[in-house]
């Protein structure tokens, strides 16, 4: 039997009662005051789903509020569908293809989906890796940035196509080997951003794995170990020391976004690689599956609210 053939996929107060359920598990909370039990159904024949009064503060609340369901008109069961769609579509599922399946319009899907990617956001700041652990670090390039340069850096223009990074969107991923990834755009991916993010982000007693760029000089004095692979003269493995799971994450990245979702502004970069640091970070080989997945993105909907008139906006 289909996981989406389940009650709370189609009914809309089973939803209610599956959302409660993740994300009440130590008692109803209300969002306006934060008392915990002190709440009941309101009852009556016009009273909305799911609609509880608090008798601390006197005012009525729902599992929606203060999370990306708040104010949204689209049933929570199409919600629910939504999050399992993203969540086991191993590249994606573009805005179009959301808006068939569910039945809703292409703008509330394109929405929709900024809110599940939101939801998706990890924002962890411990270091990866740790003593004996292996953390790969590398930079990629998708999409050019809106304003860029037609002519090169000796102001001739450029015949066959810009090549190299120049005027790219410029991205930073680390990776742990066998455990998470985490990813960043950057405006530029210099040394010392690079650098920056490497350290603040990868424990001291971690074995370092790069390629042979420079961005990646002096790690030596930062790391237990900075052991580089030579792309250029043809080398990919040495014993272990390699950048293929990296390079792996940058694939599936890349054929997502040039196969599925196609085109991206810039400002909305960020959340797309949430979105793919998510799924990986849940990824079957860490013995997640897709149902389980599911429920992970749906406990990353408290506190983080996103309005149309804002999710332009980087956050």
């Amino acid at each position: 039997m289909s996981v989406l053939s389940a009650k709370h996929f189609h009914d809309e107060a089973a939803a209610y009662k599956y959302v409660e359920a993740r994300i009440w598990p130590n008692g109803r909370n209300c969002p306006h005051c934060g008392v915990v039990d002190q709440s009941a159904a309101l009852k009556g024949k016009s009273t909305r789903i799911g609609v509880y009064k608090c008798y601390a503060c006197r005012k009525p609340f729902t599992v929606k509020v203060g999370t990306i369901f708040e104010a949204s008109h689209i049933k929570l069961h199409i919600w629910l569908q939504a999050i399992f769609l993203l969540s086991s579509s191993k590249k994606g599922m573009s805005a179009n293809q959301l808006h068939r399946t569910l039945g809703i319009t292409l703008k509330s899907a394109w929405f929709l989906a900024h809110r599940i990617r939101e939801a998706m956001r990890d924002g962890s700041t411990g270091p990866l890796g740790g003593e004996g652990k292996v953390v790969e670090a590398d930079e990629t390039y998708y999409g050019f940035k809106k304003e860029r340069s037609l002519t090169r850096s000796d102001g001739k223009p450029y015949k066959t196509g810009q090549r190299g990074p120049a005027n790219k969107r410029a991205i930073v991923s680390l990776v742990e080997r066998g455990g998470a990834v985490r990813s960043f755009h950057v405006d530029h991916a210099d040394k010392v951003t690079v650098a920056s993010i490497v350290v603040q982000n990868v424990a001291k007693e971690s074995r370092l794995h790069t390629d042979e760029s420079r961005l990646y000089a002096g790690a030596d004095g930062h790391f237990a170990q900075h052991e580089t692979v030579k792309h250029t003269a043809g080398e990919y493995a040495r014993g272990d020391v390699t950048t293929n799971s990296i390079e792996g994450y940058f694939s599936i990245f890349k054929r997502g976004m040039k196969g599925v979702y196609q085109r991206c502004d810039e400002k909305h970069l960020h959340r797309y690689l949430a979105e793919f640091d998510f799924r990986y970070n849940a990824r079957q080989s860490l013995g997640v599956n897709d149902e389980a997945r599911a429920n992970r993105a749906l406990k990353g909907i408290v506190g983080k609210r996103l309005t149309y008139r804002t999710v332009g906006q980087n956050a």
